[in-house]
């Protein structure tokens, strides 16, 4: 446990040395809820049965998770190039701690992120009409797509080369949630892409925290977005680790 609060320590100090990044990953999803709410919000309001901050929020949210994601894979990823993982090792740290000090501060700007999406969102019209047991589902699932997302970007950083590549994560992430739910129904969209828009792991987790945001039914949604969420969370685990001894061996 001391090596992961140190290595945490660490990934916190290199966190506020990455300034530029830190701020992309803060304000670049409260930029596109803006534009989204701003500038496309009038014409897709009437298909979405509620005001479109309403609607579009939780997708905002997942964005935010994947944003914060691209720096953990980058982070991850010069490590391993950089040479500091073999002084690590050196030094009998474990590679478990070294990747959770990297999930640890990704959960925690992913956590600032949400707030402060959250708060932006209120103040230009959101209102959540969630219950007690409501909000803690809520905020438990993020918590869960947030961990999923950091350990997936966990080991894509473990398994490219260069930090060019490791970003690539990001819009691999990002294109998931625009072939959702989250910005537009899927019934709107075309025929032949409604299909994978149903049936990825974004448009459950969506679903789930707009219903349980709103305080309306959300049925087997979160069953189905955790059973996704645990699914990419044990592969991800399996694939770092064993991807971390091989660059490390």
């Amino acid at each position: 446990m001391s090596d992961v609060l140190t290595m945490t320590a660490r990934s916190f100090r290199l966190t506020r040395r990455q300034l530029d990044s830190l701020f992309t990953a803060l304000a670049l999803p409260v930029l596109l809820m803006l534009l989204f709410v701003g500038l496309f919000g009038g014409a897709i309001h009437t298909g979405t049965g509620t005001s479109y901050v309403t609607y579009v929020l939780p997708g905002i949210l997942l964005l935010c998770a994947g944003y914060g994601a691209a720096i953990t894979a980058v982070s991850v990823c010069q490590d391993m190039a950089g040479g500091i993982i073999d002084r690590f090792r050196s030094m009998d740290v474990p590679g478990p701690a070294i990747l959770a000090g990297h999930i640890a501060a990704s959960i925690a700007r992913n956590i600032a992120s949400t707030i402060l999406v959250f708060g932006v969102a209120c103040l230009i019209g959101f209102r959540p009409h969630a219950s007690l047991p409501g909000w803690l589902a809520a905020a438990g699932l993020l918590l869960a797509f947030i961990l999923a997302m950091s350990w997936l970007a966990a080991a894509y950083g473990l398994a490219v080369r260069t930090a060019e590549a490791a970003n690539g994560f990001m819009f691999a992430v990002a294109f998931l949630p625009y072939a959702s739910s989250a910005f537009v129904p899927v019934a709107t969209m075309p025929g032949w892409i409604q299909g994978f828009a149903r049936n990825q792991p974004i448009t459950p987790v969506t679903q789930s925290l707009r219903g349980l945001l709103l305080g309306t039914p959300v049925g087997s949604a979160p069953w189905v977005a955790l059973a996704w969420l645990g699914g990419i969370l044990a592969a991800s685990l399996v694939f770092s680790g064993v991807l971390f001894s091989r660059r490390t061996a």
